[in-house]
């Protein structure tokens, strides 16, 4: 398990595609489950305190799997003592959060989807989509959902777990129903050739992050967003800052410089000194919270299923 302290919720909230998300569940104990499709089949995990411990069980033929990867998962081999704040923001943050770990999955696709999902829509839209095609091509989790679904009990939420569709299933699902989930042409079929490139692009999880980004990018329709997205989360890079994001060069901005408007490039100027660890940069200034007032208009939600 990773040396000192360790939040839960910091390093695994990352995984969590919205409040809904079929794949993610937080139980009214605080227990973190998850649902997903490791290198031996579906999984789930059970991930909770005991005091100062940390405590998991895992069901299904992936189980195993993901207990062998819990402490990379937690944040194991991620190294904050390399980080050296240069801003006072920066400084207070990394301060309040010494738990700050950033998590490694070791599973690709199963962050480059919705990566791709969320492509130039709302959050909101993005995480329907997501919630829609686990509920209707994905399957039950693996684990106790026997028990009644009320409450925090562990069937109770593994009930309600859904394992991502296999690279074959991904594929394999119709225009219309992409068209349904209120996923866009472009996307579905970004998404469907990720899928059939699922084993080359899996390889990369144990890439070094360059190299990583770039098999990615084979992949029409996998630019530098979309990379970094997924990189964060599969091989825990702690230096995948995210470029092309609406709001992200914007909020780095003010909240070190007090300037509005900022761009990629500014951002990556700002960010130049924590070169190795911009992603743990950037993520401390989104846990300070200092973020400037919305000016533009929020993009709307748009219906797919209408055109």
């Amino acid at each position: 398990m990773p040396k000192g302290d360790l939040h839960l919720g910091l390093a695994l909230g990352p995984l969590r595609r919205g409040p809904g998300d079929p794949a993610f569940r937080v139980g009214s104990d605080g227990a973190v489950w998850r649902a997903s499709r490791t290198p031996d089949g579906p999984g789930t995990i059970r991930i909770a305190r005991d005091g100062a411990e940390v405590v998991a069980e895992a069901w299904g033929p992936g189980g195993p799997w993901l207990l062998d990867g819990l402490p990379a998962l937690l944040g194991a081999d991620d190294d904050p003592s390399v980080f050296v704040p240069r801003h006072r923001l920066v400084h207070e943050a990394h301060r309040r959060y010494p738990g700050l770990r950033l998590c490694r999955t070791g599973l690709v696709l199963e962050s480059l989807i919705p990566s791709i999902l969320e492509q130039k829509v709302t959050s909101d839209e993005a995480y329907r989509g997501w919630r829609l095609l686990l509920q209707r091509f994905g399957e039950p989790a693996p684990g106790p959902a026997s028990e009644d679904s009320g409450g925090g009990g562990r069937g109770g939420v593994s009930g309600r777990l859904r394992v991502m569709p296999d690279p074959r299933g991904w594929a394999m699902i119709p225009s219309w129903e992409w068209h349904k989930a209120g996923v866009d042409a472009k996307r579905a079929e970004t998404v469907i050739r990720a899928a059939r490139a699922a084993r080359r692009l899996e390889e990369a999880a144990g890439m070094p992050s360059a190299e990583a980004a770039a098999r990615l990018r084979l992949i029409p329709g996998i630019g530098p967003w979309t990379a970094a997205e997924t990189l964060q989360r599969s091989n825990g890079c702690p230096d995948a800052v995210t470029v092309g994001d609406l709001h992200l060069p914007g909020i780095v901005g003010y909240a070190l410089t007090g300037q509005r408007g900022l761009d990629d490039a500014a951002m990556l100027e700002l960010l130049e000194p924590y070169a190795g660890q911009r992603h743990r940069a950037a993520r401390l200034v989104l846990l300070s919270g200092r973020v400037p007032e919305r000016r533009a208009p929020r993009f709307s939600v748009r219906d797919f299923r209408a055109m």
